[in-house]
């Protein structure tokens, strides 16, 4: 079952990292921790194994592959000897790499990205390639009556440059070139109406939004044990503290707003109402692609008696999104081989902002999940 892992954003922190991992992995220098589907739960035949992923990628940046090892392991993100170690495989992606095409109109940047991802399955003998977005996160683009039906979208590409946001333009080149489709970040990627159309017509699955990695990932944990105990939650606010490239993109409002929302909607749908609070993305440049969230939690138990609780959360954005990446690439992968198409709402474990609306506490899409890779194999699935 080889393979390919096009990543959008190849050369960010991200993308380099989960290169480097699997390569690791591969070479049987590190453990799988992190890793999901390296869980015994987890283990299926129908999944890829790590070994049978080949990467490759767009990006427009122009820094090699190497140099971005060198970077994350100076910033303590990655063993230095380990990359040491990979130099000889990281040179081999590196050929893999591509540049961002660009042309007149998007319907001729689509077929031009198409037409790399079809190279690369060729010329590594690839049973299939899946697409996952890693790049930085984009503002919320303008509707568009076009993005509700397909038909007039293959219409207006031909003559716009930016009728898709980046994301759903990568997204409309992968269905076509028949290639699933994973967003880890909070862009629009897939989530246009008339990409379900194409996707579906295709036969094709995609996932996401937006990588669960973190204060996120807290808060679908505690929310459910609020909701289950009956305790009235009066306010829920949280600072993050972010480095590194992501956090200078969401320095900027609009794709700060983006992240934001994806970051509330676990509340909302766990408790059953909206607490007072915010969640607030910062930019603090010194501490790199390490990132600090601070919660404050106020709620009402018995007799209206006010409680409070606070948690903080200092991790790795890089080290801790690889492993899913790595993780949903495999499951994509199987449920395309297994005849899946639309939306995999079974990997909600894996995102804040997740396709479908049941369940968002993380123990019930754990549930889901184990489900999903126990069906995996007898063919198409509900």
């Amino acid at each position: 079952m080889r393979t390919g892992v096009w990543l959008i954003g190849a050369r960010g922190s991200v993308a380099a990292t989960s290169v480097i991992g699997a390569l690791a992995l591969r070479a049987g220098l590190t453990d799988p921790t992190g890793c999901v589907t390296e869980l015994p739960e987890l283990h299926s035949p129908e999944i890829p194994g790590l070994g049978d992923l080949v990467f490759g990628g767009h990006d427009i940046s122009s820094n090699p592959l190497a140099k971005k090892a060198d970077t994350l392991a100076a910033a303590g993100i990655v063993p230095g000897w380990l990359v040491r170690a990979l130099s000889e495989e990281l040179s081999a992606v590196e050929k893999e790499l591509r540049p961002v095409p660009e042309a007149g109109n998007q319907a001729a940047t689509a077929d031009l990205i198409g037409a790399d991802l079809i190279d690369f399955q060729r010329r590594n003998d690839l049973d299939r390639v899946v697409v996952i977005n890693v790049s930085t996160t984009e503002a919320v683009p303008e509707p568009h009556p076009a993005h509700a039906d397909l038909g007039a979208l293959e219409a207006e590409l031909a003559t716009s440059r930016t009728l898709l946001p980046p994301s759903s333009l990568f997204a409309y080149a992968a269905f076509r070139a028949g290639c699933p489709y994973v967003d880890f970040t909070p862009s629009t990627g897939a989530r246009l109406p008339a990409l379900d159309q194409l996707a579906r017509r295709q036969r094709l699955p995609y996932s996401g939004h937006d990588g669960k990695t973190g204060e996120t990932l807290v808060k679908s944990v505690l929310a459910p044990m609020f909701a289950m105990r009956n305790l009235r939650v009066r306010t829920w606010s949280g600072i993050n503290l972010l480095g590194g490239g992501d956090g200078a993109n969401l320095a900027e409002p609009a794709a700060n707003a983006a992240k934001t929302a994806s970051k509330q909607r676990v509340l909302a749908e766990t408790l059953g109402y909206v607490p007072q609070g915010t969640t607030r993305i910062d930019y603090l440049e010194d501490i790199g692609d390490f990132k600090t969230a601070w919660d404050l939690v106020t709620f009402e138990g018995f007799l209206g008696v006010p409680m409070r609780m606070e948690f903080t959360w200092h991790g790795c954005d890089s080290a801790l999104a690889a492993p899913l990446v790595l993780d949903l690439a495999r499951l994509t992968a199987a449920a395309h081989r297994a005849g899946r198409s639309g939306p995999l709402s079974e990997l909600a474990f894996f995102f804040k902002d997740p396709f479908g609306s049941e369940p968002h506490a993380l123990a019930d899409q754990w549930r889901v999940l184990r489900g999903f890779v126990a069906g995996l194999g007898a063919g198409d699935q509900v």
